[in-house]
């Protein structure tokens, strides 16, 4: 009678997945896209080489990874596991390229840093302009991420600051207060909800929107929020920039949902409205994240007091004239 031992020693042994970069590329173009062709666009590739990419990647892990449905393509649980490491690998990849590269060039320190949308479109520019002036020697690696991606990379060592905006996941690691962002939605003069003091964010699910990329932070934080209410938001457009967001807001494309700062700064040269929003997360507080302030080169700890004193000095009521 052949045993389960016996039966076991005689299966043959599993061959290991095999994949290379341009395989986890496609896939991570996939999950940002939700769309083969654009994924395939965007690598440079053509539509059956992707496909074929993908299948036999399938094959290689032995599991599906995507599925496709009417709204386009979706990862199964593989699918999301595979692109949580895709892309914490390709940063590396990257990471080291610019390092290797700093070292040729002379350069003292490489900061790495990942935040949100807001805070790399609105926030960080100056911190960034004022510790450069500061320290030429250094260089910075700025990268756009979700604040549970972000959590993980600080997390593996993969960065030395990030900048999060959901203070969840974070055990073990040194956690700072930073910013408050303050999340709005905007619409064209005359739009039926210009006159509204406030709304909900369920209630613009009734009109056609304009957003940012798909790939941005707040693209899918929004996304996120609209599913857990069983809805979609329409988006009759999707820009790079906040400006273009509320130019297209203003050409009655749409409304859009970003932050306050760039809303009103826009709504000061532009016909648009700002109208507040009522659900709980449009406050969203602002994280400084970092794995050890005592082990952080010292180049990474002088940005991180920067970033204090930013948050310190925006928090400080202004002075009267």
């Amino acid at each position: 009678m052949l045993t389960a031992a016996a039966g076991r020693a005689h299966e043959s042994p599993r061959r290991p997945a095999h994949f290379d970069l341009a395989d986890l590329r496609l896939m991570v173009r996939i999950a940002d896209t939700n769309s083969l062709t654009r994924a395939a666009e965007q690598v440079h590739i053509s539509l059956p080489a992707a496909s074929n990419r993908i299948k036999h990647l399938e094959q290689s892990v032995g599991s599906r990874l995507i599925n496709r449905t009417s709204k386009g393509l979706t990862l199964t649980t593989a699918g999301e596991a595979m692109i949580k490491h895709a892309r914490l690998i390709l940063d590396q990849i990257e990471q080291l390229r610019g390092e290797m590269l700093d070292i040729a060039e002379g350069v003292a320190g490489r900061l790495r840093i990942m935040a949100s949308t807001t805070a790399i479109s609105e926030f960080l520019p100056a911190v960034i302009e004022r510790y450069l002036a500061a320290h030429p020697g250094t260089s910075v690696d700025l990268r756009e991420r979700l604040s549970s991606d972000i959590v993980r990379a600080v997390s593996e060592g993969v960065i030395d600051v990030g900048v999060i905006l959901d203070n969840v996941g974070t055990a073990g690691l040194e956690v700072l207060p930073y910013r408050s962002d303050h999340m709005v939605l905007v619409v064209p003069d005359g739009h039926p909800l210009a006159g509204r003091r406030s709304v909900s964010f369920a209630d613009t699910l009734d009109y056609d929107h304009v957003g940012l990329s798909p790939s941005s932070t707040l693209n899918v934080f929004l996304q996120q929020q609209a599913e857990s209410l069983g809805r979609h938001i329409n988006l009759r457009a999707q820009v790079g920039n906040f400006e273009s967001l509320c130019k297209m807001v203003q050409a009655r494309i749409g409304v859009g949902v970003l932050t306050q700062l760039p809303a009103a700064r826009h709504a000061r040269s532009m016909n648009i409205r700002i109208v507040e929003l009522e659900d709980e997360w449009s406050v969203r507080p602002q994280y400084i994240c970092v794995r050890s302030l005592a082990e952080l080169p010292s180049f990474a700890r002088i940005f991180v007091d920067m970033l204090r004193d930013d948050g310190a000095n925006a928090a400080r009521p202004a002075s009267a004239d």
